[in-house]
């Protein structure tokens, strides 16, 4: 089996389908667009398996919205959950996704499914706490981890942050570029993606190798060519929580690319938010 990092720190694969997702050129790095949990969380899961990566992220530092996070992280079938004697499934886990408006069973499973060896990997592999596990809405059981800091999201990415930064210190196996805005995908002739293309500092520059496309939402595009004007539009009038780079650049470059999407038009919008009048 391998990993293949996404939204959640790991999903596994079986190797048939490995084989079908194997890049078809050889590779001495791999790409990763962004550095929220997700681009960090691809970086060192490469990382581990040997191999070499770079990661570009646009901002002038790494860790994006998923800083932010302040509930945990939800996952069935932990160690942690053993532990405390908590009695959850991954077959219920899916059921409360399901019922929670996910409309593809298939892409349910794979997130349920890998999300308490996800857990696991992270407190494994980065000593991190996460031994509070609480029952939060639309959960049949609790489930969202978290320690004891007042906001997990920053803990959880910043110790992959911090790991990727020290191999990339000691050896020439890792490279983070900030302040580096990819805006195209490069393609053979074949039409298969191998490389990038991105602006830092006024210059145009290109890395080549299987690119990972980590750059997360565009909630904060209210451009009039926005994927939030087109899948959203009803939506576009809210103010948002989100960092200033969530424009939808990683989508766009994959579209370009013939690349096809699902669920653009599941946009969340927290009920809970705080506006301050003279400082909207």
């Amino acid at each position: 089996q391998a990993r293949i990092p996404g939204a959640h720190p790991s999903t596994t694969v079986d190797s048939a389908t490995q084989g079908a997702m194997a890049t078809v050129f050889p590779a001495e790095q791999a790409i990763v667009l962004g550095g929220g949990l997700a681009g960090m969380s691809a970086a060192n899961t490469v990382l581990e398996n040997g191999g070499k990566i770079v990661l570009l992220d646009k901002s002038s530092f790494c860790g994006g919205n998923s800083t932010k996070a302040t509930s945990g992280i939800s996952a069935a079938a932990t160690k942690t959950q053993r532990a405390q004697g908590i009695d959850d499934t991954v077959e219920l886990f899916v059921d409360d996704t399901l019922k929670g408006g996910a409309s593809k069973p298939e892409v349910a499973k794979i997130l349920c499914g890998n999300s308490g060896a996800d857990v696991d990997w992270l407190v494994d592999k980065f000593n991190l706490d996460l031994s509070l596990v609480a029952r939060l809405g639309g959960h049949s059981a609790p489930r969202t981890h978290r320690g004891r800091e007042r906001f997990p999201g920053m803990t959880i990415t910043y110790a992959l942050i911090q790991m990727v930064e020290k191999i990339a210190d000691r050896t020439d196996r890792a490279r983070i570029i900030t302040k580096a805005r990819a805006h195209k995908l490069l393609t053979n002739s074949s039409g298969a993606c191998v490389g990038v293309v991105y602006e830092k500092g006024g210059a145009d520059f290109q890395e080549h190798g299987p690119v990972i496309v980590a750059t997360g939402g565009f909630g904060a595009d209210f451009t009039q060519q926005s994927l939030l004007a087109k899948y959203r539009p009803d939506l576009m009038h809210l103010p948002t929580t989100n960092g200033e780079h969530c424009t939808g650049d990683g989508i766009k470059m994959g579209e370009a690319i013939g690349g096809k999407t699902i669920d653009l038009e599941w946009v969340q919008v927290h009920p809970t938010g705080l506006v301050k009048p003279d400082d909207p």
